[in-house]
């Protein structure tokens, strides 16, 4: 496939994977000590990987969590981050400022601190007081973290007493490297078309719901706006109808991201109004992938998983058919803000 390396994929995907036997012996060890609350943090697309976690835990958990941007924790030091608190978090770099201070801020609290990254050695992998790390890359980070941070969330509901499908989760978590491979391969060449047709398209309104709605966060704002350039919204499907319903028209791109879970239908409406007076209408379905080896009742919840590395094959195919590589920035990382 196209700017796709099949070996460096399951390399990385299979490290997640390797990985949840630590990730379980830290649960474990917090699960011990006890703790009040956790303060899912992140910074950008790492704000929107960590989503999916704050919907499971909603849907399937007594557990308080926080969902908050790294930044704004580390402006507003909210009063309940305290010794009884985890806060789990990410970086790649392990170099993110904003992630870094909000962990200090943490650690100042007496919070347990878990931070995912690329490499231990590094400024957050080195503050935190619990470091997971994988070697992975842009191409591959959304999925190998979802991977591990369902596995930590997973086991904490288990510790708590809930999550009762945990063993069969686990388990379609470690079959995940092949699976999301395969839906590469079936994505590719819709991904080629929708690349060839909006090459040229100046704006999109990428629509989600549930915990897909990530997905939607994360494609508009770190892919297409900061690796392409091109202006882009994300829009939750159940506020769709209370302000962007009057931005439709008959030229205006619609994104529509539809998973599994109990949220579909809000995106399923969307859908049939903008598909009534828009005409440039493009739907990513997780349900019209095959997933072998993933039990029907276990596809809501890989759901993420599928749509992120669905949509990567669209970042390969723009890349190449706007000359635009997703690796240059004007200002990010790159002039003083």
């Amino acid at each position: 496939m196209l700017g796709f390396s099949e070996e460096r994929f399951m390399s990385v995907l299979n490290g997640a994977v390797a990985n949840i036997e630590k990730i379980n012996q830290v649960a474990d060890v917090i699960s011990q000590k006890g703790f009040k609350n956790l303060y899912l943090v992140g910074s950008g697309g790492t704000y929107a990987t960590i989503a999916p976690l704050a919907y499971l835990l909603s849907t399937h958990s007594t557990i308080d969590y926080y969902h908050e941007i790294a930044a704004e924790v580390a402006c507003t030091q909210p009063k309940k981050i305290n010794q009884e608190t985890i806060m789990i978090t990410s970086s790649l770099t392990g170099t993110t400022q904003e992630t870094i201070a909000a962990v200090d801020y943490a650690k100042q609290q007496g919070a347990t601190t878990i931070a995912f990254v690329g490499n231990a050695a590094t400024p957050l992998g080195e503050l935190a007081d619990y470091t997971i790390d994988n070697d992975a890359d842009n191409d591959t980070l959304v999925e190998e973290l979802q991977l591990q941070f369902f596995a930590l969330g997973a086991r904490l509901m288990k510790n708590n007493g809930e999550f009762p499908v945990y063993e069969q989760f686990i388990e379609t978590l470690k079959t995940m490297p092949a699976t999301l491979l395969d839906v590469r391969r079936q994505n590719d060449e819709k991904a080629r078309q929708f690349a060839e047709k909006h090459k040229d398209t100046e704006f999109h309104m990428f629509v989600g719901a549930g915990n897909t709605y990530g997905a939607a966060y994360e494609y508009a704002m770190c892919v297409l706006e900061e690796m392409q350039w091109i202006a882009t919204k994300s829009i939750h499907a159940a506020e769709f109808f209370h302000g962007t319903i009057e931005m439709t028209n008959k030229s205006m791109s619609f994104v529509l991201l539809k998973g599994e879970d109990k949220t579909r239908p809000l995106v399923n409406r969307v859908e049939k109004f903008v598909n009534k007076y828009s005409e440039v209408v493009t739907v990513f379905d997780t349900a019209a992938f095959d997933l072998p080896g993933v039990a029907a009742t276990m596809r809501e919840y890989v759901a993420p998983m599928v749509m992120a590395t669905a949509l990567e094959r669209v970042s390969a195919h723009l890349e190449q058919v706007r000359n635009h590589s997703l690796d240059v920035r004007r200002y990010y990382r790159t002039v003083e803000y």
